[in-house]
């Protein structure tokens, strides 16, 4: 019996992917949160883990017949890019609310920590699984 790493894991493979492309955002807005003229910049995480799980079940499906078929991106990192509307408006052009930033930071951290304990104890039990077989 094989063992399928996408079914075993489900979705937090994925959403990895997506909150590291969304800490590196959040740390870029708050990098430059005096930087004149910045736009803070987010991606909306639901949809682009929507969309990245949608591909990889595509890519799953896709068939290519000849080596020069383009390869479907299943890379969340190119993800749709949002401009964040201040709650206040900046003499310099800056759109970076710190404290905004900084929660969003911390909050998508927690998540991203949350995914990794959930895909340890995965990896456990079918070590455990495994062991137990043999």
């Amino acid at each position: 019996m094989s063992i399928s790493f996408d079914s075993a894991l489900g979705i937090h493979q994925q959403a990895l992917l997506v909150r590291t492309a969304r800490t590196e955002m959040l740390a870029s807005n708050i990098a430059n949160v005096d930087t004149p003229g910045y736009k803070a910049i987010d991606i909306d995480f639901k949809a682009v883990l929507q969309a990245s799980v949608d591909n990889r079940q595509q890519a799953g499906s896709l068939n290519t017949t000849h080596s020069r078929h383009i390869q479907l991106n299943t890379n969340s990192s190119n993800a749709e890019t949002l401009y964040r509307v201040p709650t206040q408006s900046s003499l310099d052009g800056n759109t970076v609310d710190g404290q905004v930033e900084k929660s969003a930071f911390a909050e998508n951290a927690i998540r991203y920590q949350a995914s990794l304990e959930f895909l340890s104890s995965k990896f456990k039990g079918m070590l455990n699984a495994l062991k137990s077989q043999g």
